[in-house]
């Protein structure tokens, strides 16, 4: 007897697309105002809300929209020209989570999505704390 799994939901799909891209304009609002964090981020913040909305599309399990259009995403070295520091990577996430809270994103989806993200936000780091 063969037995059939059921496919659980993506990220991507339990969050959707218009909650996601809710959730990245608010999380880059949140970077703009982090003191630790705006200082590395142009101030014409559009076109990172526009990548990481695409990004995160495809991370989180969505259609492949970020390496359609710029190639495959080497995520690492992309943030090589940055300094991302532990306390860095630990604002990015802080600000995420605060947006998650700010769009009300279920508890349980939330630190499903800070768990897929904590691991790459780590990696990212490539400088020490000043």
């Amino acid at each position: 007897m063969s037995e059939v799994r059921e496919k659980k939901p993506t990220i991507h799909e339990m969050l959707g697309a218009e909650k996601l891209r809710d959730v990245v304009e608010t999380f880059y609002t949140n970077v703009q105002a982090d003191p630790l964090l705006s200082p590395i981020f142009p101030e014409d913040i559009q076109p990172v809300v526009e990548k990481q909305y695409m990004f995160l599309t495809q991370f989180f399990g969505g259609p492949s929209l970020y390496s359609d259009a710029y190639g495959h995403p080497m995520m690492r070295a992309r943030h090589m020209p940055f300094p991302v520091t532990p306390q860095r990577a630990e604002a990015w996430l802080s600000c995420m989570r605060h947006a998650l809270q700010e769009l009300e994103v279920n508890e349980e989806l939330t630190q499903l999505i800070l768990q897929r993200l904590s691991a790459p936000a780590y990696h990212f780091v490539n400088s020490e704390d000043e």
